[in-house]
């Protein structure tokens, strides 16, 4: 069996990401090769998990690198789901980002990334007790 490597990322095969991002079902990613691409170059950090020259997960993070970083994408091949490759690919991408107080994602409602994300630390907007936060998102 071959190992899984999380390393940073450029320059990815754009047919391996598309066909990572529709294994995973985010096909608002894949209308629009062109964007995706941009939207990989304008991204902070990009980390890839690869199963030998295989793409099997990415992660992406936008940041100020001072006071706010987003976890904006974090992707693993179904067939690799459930072997810590999420965590991996979450750490690595955070992993520049120690000194930033402000984490941020936008998910999906469903109960499996609930449980993931909160295994990573982060707690939903409204179960923070931290003090008073509010979350405002628009999507156009």
């Amino acid at each position: 069996m071959t190992t899984i490597k999380v390393v940073k990322a450029k320059d990815l095969p754009l047919r391996e990401v598309i066909e990572l991002y529709r294994a995973v079902e985010w096909v608002a990613y894949t209308k629009d090769p062109g964007n995706l691409v941009r939207a990989l170059e304008g991204s902070s950090t990009l980390v890839a998990a690869l199963d030998g020259q295989r793409l099997v997960g990415l992660a992406r993070v936008i940041s100020d690198g001072a006071s706010i970083c987003y976890l904006q994408d974090i992707l693993v091949r179904p067939s690799h789901q459930g072997k810590g490759i999420g965590r991996a690919l979450a750490e690595r991408a955070l992993g520049d980002y120690p000194h930033v107080r402000q984490k941020v994602l936008i998910t999906d409602a469903e109960p499996k990334q609930k449980a993931f994300y909160e295994a990573l630390g982060y707690t939903p907007v409204d179960e923070f007790q931290g003090g008073s936060v509010r979350a405002f998102v628009r999507f156009d």
